[in-house]
Order: C-alpha cells, then structure tokens, then sequence
C-alpha cells in the first residue's frame, strides 16, 4: 500500500521525459572512478551533459506546475503562498482525524483475544495492554473498600434476539437476586426477591417485580427494588441472559447440586423439555437453567427461589475450586458477550478475589419475606411482609428503617420444621420429645429429606444467625445453614442427621 502511494505521488506523464542516452561503456566508467587526473572534456561529453541538465529542469518543471495547474482551472484569486499553508493544514486536520477514527475502532481490550502464539511474534519493546491471565495473576492486589450492592437478574429468552445483543437483555427477570458484600465482616449475603413480588411503577401501577426490567431496563429494575427496599443502595447491575449462564456453567465443568424430586416438563408449543432424576448430579449448562427455571404447578415462585438458591451455592463453590482459576480469561470473555454490567474490570477482580477469601459461615441468603394473597386475583402474587425484619434489612441491604422492630422471640417460640434425613425413622418421635422436654412447643414435623446425612443441619430460613446458634447450644450439635432450603412455613428447619444420639 505504501508504495502504491508513492508511486501515485510521483509519476509523471511519458511524454514530459525526453528519452536519455545511458549507453556508456564499463571501461569508460571504471576509468572515471579510478582516474587521479583531470582530462579535458570532449564536444560529445559536453553534449551529453547538457542533455541531462535539461532532462532533470523538465522534470522538475513538470512536477511544479501540478499545484499551479490546479489553482488556474479552480480559479483562485488567493495569493498562491495562502493556498499551500491551507493545505499543509488540512493535511494535518486530516490526519488527526484519521488516528481518531483508528484509535475508537480499537477496543480497549484488544489483547484479550490474541493467542499466546500471535503475541509471540510481537516484537519485545511492544506496549502491550495486559492479558486477562496478568490481570488475574495480580487478583490480590484488588480489595473493596466499602460495601456494595449488586442487583443480579437472570433474563427471560428474547425471541428473535441474537444472543449478546441488547434485544437479548430486555425481557423479564426471570430470577432477581440482591446481592451485599461487606468487607467489614468479611461476608456475603443473597437475597433472593420472588419474580410475583409486587411492586409499583411510576405511572404503570401495581405490576410484578419481574416487569420492571422489560419496561425500563437495569435503571428501573435498581429504582423499584431500591424503593421497595426503603432506599436501600444498588451500586451496581449485572443482567445474564439465559445463553450465558448456560456457557458459564458448561465453561465451569458443571455444578453439582442435589436435586430433591424427578422433574418432568414437556412444552410442546416451546419445544422446551425437562426431564431431572432425583439425586445428586452434576449438571450442564442446558440442565442447570431447567433446575433453575422448573416451576412446579400451584406453588408459586418459592420452591424455585430455593432451587436457584442451591445453584447460587454450587456455582460459587464451583468458582472457588483451584482448577477454574486457568478458566478465568475465558470466563472474562463469556461475560463480555453474555452479561450486561457496569462492573469495572477491577471490580470484578475484587469481587472476585473478596468472594475466594470467603468463610462458608459468612455466606448467607434468605429470601424477601411476604405472603401470597388470597383475595388477590393473581393466586401467585407475593405481597411484602416486613414486620420484625430490621435485622434483615440491616445485614442484607445496608438499611435502618426507624420504628421497625426486629424479631425478639425467643428460639423457644419459634415455628420449627422437623425433618428426618438419617434414614432412621425412630429419630424423628425422639428429637420431638426431646424439644419439648426443653420448652419448645410450636414443633410439626415434615416429609423425610431424600438425601441421607451423617451430620443434623439447622437451616435458618429468616436470615438471622442468632436463634441457630441459640438452638445450636441447647441440642448440643447442628451444622448451621442461613438459607432458604429449609421448610417455607417455619421459621428455621431442624434436619436430622446420623450424628443424633
């Protein structure tokens, strides 16, 4: 290209070039250059070079009157010195204009895609941005200073939507998680918002949670639950398409998760299929989003916020495993095509480096606590009910709402849900009787939980750690969980284990 441009610069028409008598012979030229002294010159010498002397004046003649070619046929009445400093100018504006133009064509992570093969044929001076692999490898030098809300939502597929794209990312949030990390404490908590919760939308009324996206996209998703939430901060967003979790999970090698009943589900008009067995498993990508988007007939939104849940777990779990750390530049790169985020880079390296550190008895979730109406036209609409939930405002949203009282109860009044996961049904009647030698009186038991266990759980529904490790030191053992899993109408869940005596 280079040398086309020259080419195009210089040439000149043939006719303009006498044409030149070169014919010298190689002893008349060895003699010049090896001669000492000066020998007079002949008439035909100095004819020859009177020749090249008007060839070199022709063309530079020719190649000077271009630009004076130029200003007569465009009629210029400006002085001809005014018409080179506008060139030289507009050559400059010209060119600036173009580096512009190159350097915004340029992705700011331009490396991110180059092959360790490519980059070894760049040459060793070359300033390179840095590749994820350098990022990562420096992952403990990002640290949050503060803490931080994050509103997670998974999005319904978009039909006719290319993945990735922005039409992909504009359904309903089929899932929709509030998410707080507390350097603090050291600690992460999930809440989990039901996709029926209702709420309101400034000149749209009373709609589910699960519309606010489709109507208004990431700023009126945040706005709505803030608002919902007595102002709670949502400092940043991340939205996933239903494509992108599936190649999040399948570049994770799968999650192992417990799946608690067969699932079956056949669509034909969607040609959508699910078909779980019971047990552990480890699931793909394409399995993982069935277990997380199954719902289950006449039971509203709560059985899969528990199975979504259960997934939020494993996938971090998963996350914190030593063999995914190789896996981090193309999980960077999943997220870049899959996700919408206003996350920076770097902090998704201090999410990720805070996340790495965690202690298991500092990750917690809960749900938003509510009812479901019964004279509500929509059977699954899930109302709020904040009553005595101060603690849970407090730890998972960073909020005080004044006069809001917490729960005070003590663990002896509490709703507590009996569960037999030992595959021993006489435990059942003896912890029942146990409990109520201690004072506990609001006790209903529970069908058995299909997965034995040698050690007895004790799962907090509400979010609040407190009455577990009250209970936790009455009965002598207890493995304690703060999640939703447990019994949806108690207020936590005893699940026996083999460890009771």
């Amino acid at each position: 290209m280079i040398k086309q441009v020259q080419f195009s610069e210089n040439q000149v028409a043939p006719q303009q070039i006498p044409e030149l008598n070169l014919d010298v012979g190689p002893h008349e030229i060895q003699l010049a250059e090896n001669s000492g002294t000066l020998e007079p010159v002949t008439a035909s010498e100095l004819e020859t070079s009177q020749q090249l002397a008007n060839t070199h004046r022709s063309v530079v003649e020719s190649v000077g009157a271009i630009p004076n070619e130029l200003y007569e046929r465009l009629g210029l009445t400006m002085p001809r010195w005014l018409l080179w400093i506008l060139t030289v100018v507009v050559g400059i504006v010209l060119s600036g204009l173009l580096v512009s133009t190159l350097a915004l064509w340029t992705p700011l992570w331009s490396n991110l895609d180059r092959t360790d093969e490519e980059l070894g044929f760049a040459g060793k001076d070359e300033q390179k941005m840095p590749l994820p692999g350098e990022l990562w490898s420096k992952i403990s030098q990002y640290q949050l200073s503060r803490p931080m809300n994050i509103l997670i939502m998974g999005i319904e597929p978009v039909r006719g939507s290319i993945d990735g794209s922005a039409e992909s990312f504009a359904g309903k949030s089929d899932s929709m998680l509030l998410v707080r990390l507390n350097p603090s404490d050291k600690s992460m908590r999930v809440l989990s918002i039901p996709r029926d919760t209702m709420i309101a939308i400034p000149e749209k009324g009373l709609t589910k949670v699960s519309d606010a996206n489709a109507q208004g996209g990431p700023v009126l998703a945040a706005r709505v639950v803030s608002r919902t939430l007595n102002n709670a901060p949502i400092d940043r967003y991340i939205r996933i398409s239903t494509s992108g979790f599936r190649e999040l999970v399948d570049q994770l090698g799968g999650v192992e998760v417990f799946v608690p009943k067969s699932m079956e589900y056949q669509d034909s008009s969607s040609r959508q299929s699910i078909n779980l067995v019971s047990g552990w498993q480890t699931l793909n990508g394409e399995q993982a989003a069935q277990f997380a988007r199954f719902r289950e007939p006449g039971q509203g939104d709560l059985p899969r916020v528990q199975r979504q849940q259960a997934l939020v777990a494993a996938l971090l779990q998963r996350l914190n495993s030593p063999t995914v750390l190789p896996r981090l530049p193309q999980l960077t790169r999943i997220m870049r095509k899959y996700f919408d985020t206003n996350l920076k880079i770097e902090e998704m390296m201090a999410l990720v480096n805070f996340s790495s550190n965690l202690e298991q008895d500092n990750f917690q979730m809960t749900m938003l606590p509510g009812t479901f109406s019964r004279f509500s036209q929509d059977p699954n609409s899930y109302w709020l009910n904040m009553t005595g939930q101060q603690s849970l405002l407090n730890n998972y949203v960073g909020v005080d709402v004044p006069g809001l009282k917490q729960d005070s109860r003590p663990v002896s009044n509490l709703k507590i849900a009996i569960q037999n996961a030992s595959n021993q049904p006489q435990l059942t009647e003896k912890v029942i009787a146990y409990l109520k030698q201690k004072g506990f009186k609001n006790i209903y038991t529970v069908p058995d939980w299909p997965d034995t266990q040698r050690q007895t759980q004790i799962i907090l529904r509400k979010g609040n750690r407190q009455p577990g490790i009250e209970l936790q030191k009455i009965i002598g053992l207890g493995q304690l969980e703060v999640a939703a899993s447990g019994d949806l109408e108690s207020d936590l869940t005893i699940r026996i284990g083999k460890d009771w005596k």
